[in-house]
Formats: structure tokens, C-alpha cells, sequence
């Protein structure tokens, strides 16, 4: 008698309490990180870089490729074919924009069997829980995003949200008001739909920078999607 009360006491205790601590086991996490930012030469490396784009110094970018430098797919490798899958020779060609932003990210290191080591911008992709789909969902970036109820500024904000990985409707809402250009990403908070600027939230199959140090420094081998490793 006294086995079976304890026991029904732990069970109401169990649903009682704790049904947040379960729901807070459910929230997934992912904090920035940048494991080479205390490596001079990688932030050397990284300025420059970041001061040839934002120049459109095709000559520096392209000095910087390694030879077997992946765009795409497995089978899209090599200088020419990056310079041809980038538009580089375009001066609005999107590398001048979505390369910075990887990098302002911060980074991971991704190591191989075989390979060398290759540190990758964002850390998204790199970080990325094995056990989530990766297709679906999306990381927070941001510290304190505000999660809207509809996809403008001024609806009701229906979360606060910081470095949290969740579950992606669409990619690409435009805003309520035709007088402002801000995008928006719809998701999915437990039964809940939201939405978040689009620039809150990185994708891990998004494009991924990844470089490696040689003995004559830095060099880019890859901006693909994830990484294309």
C-alpha cells in the first residue's frame, strides 16, 4: 500500500512539474562560436579579405583559391569554375555579398581522417546537431530576435528568441507593407507560427566558406552549400 502510493505521488510530482524541464530538454541551442579567432594569422587574413570584397578586388579573391576549390557539387572543383559559377567577372556578382556575410558569422573547424583541417564560415553547417534535419530547420543568429506573429515589424511579438534552432516553413516572405524591402522567415514554435527578419536566421545547407592554412597561408577551398566537403 505504502509502495504503491509513493509511487502514484512520484507520477502526479512527474506531470505536475516537470512537463517545462521536458519541453526545455526539447529547445535546441546553438551558440556562435569562432575557433580561430585567436589565430593572427587567420584574422590577418580575414580583414584582408573582407577589404578586397568590399572592393571587388577580383585579382586578390582569385589569388587566394585553392586549385581544386569547390562552388558546388563534388564534381564542380577548380578556379575557372568557381570564377564561372560566381560571376566574378560581373560587378554585381553575388560572391561580393554572401561571402562577408559567411564570414561576420564566426566559425568552426571541420576535421578529417585525411584530409587537413578546414575552418568554415558560418559554424552553422559545422555545428549542426546530427540527429535534427538539416533541410527543414534553421539557426538563430541573433541575440534576443523578436519572433513575430505576422511577417512586419509592427505585429505582436510572440517569442524572444537567442541562438535557438528551429523549424523552417518558408524561407522568403515578403513584408505586410509594400514599402519596405525586409524579408521574412516563417516558422514553427511548437504549434505556433511565427516569423523572423531573414537576416535572424542561417540555413546549414546554406553556402558555406571553408579555408585551409598552408605553408604559404590562407586559402579558400571552398563556398558551396554547406560547405560542399
Amino acid at each position: 500500500m505504502v509502495l504503491r502510493f509513493l509511487t502514484g505521488l512520484l507520477l502526479c510530482l512527474a506531470l505536475a512539474f516537470p512537463a517545462s524541464a521536458q519541453e526545455a530538454a526539447r529547445e535546441m541551442k546553438l551558440p556562435p562560436v569562432d575557433e580561430a579567432a585567436k589565430d593572427a594569422s587567420w584574422v590577418s587574413f580575414k580583414n584582408r579579405l573582407l577589404s578586397a570584397l568590399a572592393t571587388r578586388d577580383r585579382k586578390f579573391v582569385l589569388s587566394i583559391l585553392d586549385r581544386s576549390v569547390r562552388s558546388g557539387l563534388d564534381e564542380q572543383r577548380g578556379v575557372e569554375q568557381f570564377r564561372q559559377q560566381w560571376g566574378l567577372d560581373e560587378d554585381d556578382s553575388p560572391l561580393w555579398r554572401q561571402l562577408p556575410t559567411a564570414l561576420f558569422l564566426g566559425g568552426a573547424f571541420m576535421k578529417f581522417d585525411k584530409r587537413p583541417a578546414e575552418f568554415c564560415a558560418p559554424y552553422v553547417s559545422v555545428k549542426w546537431p546530427e540527429d535534427i534535419d538539416a533541410v527543414g530547420g534553421g539557426a538563430i543568429i541573433a541575440k534576443e530576435a523578436l519572433a513575430k506573429s505576422m511577417p512586419s515589424s509592427e505585429s505582436e511579438t510572440v517569442a524572444t528568441l537567442s541562438y535557438d534552432i528551429v523549424e523552417v516553413s518558408d524561407w522568403e516572405i515578403a513584408d505586410r507593407s509594400s514599402d519596405t524591402r525586409q524579408k521574412w522567415v516563417k516558422i514553427r514554435l511548437k504549434n505556433v507560427e511565427a516569423y523572423v527578419p531573414e537576416e535572424q536566421i542561417r540555413s546549414p545547407v546554406e553556402h558555406t566558406a571553408c579555408f585551409i592554412k598552408t605553408a604559404g597561408g590562407w586559402r579558400l577551398i571552398g563556398f558551396a552549400p554547406g560547405g560542399g566537403n
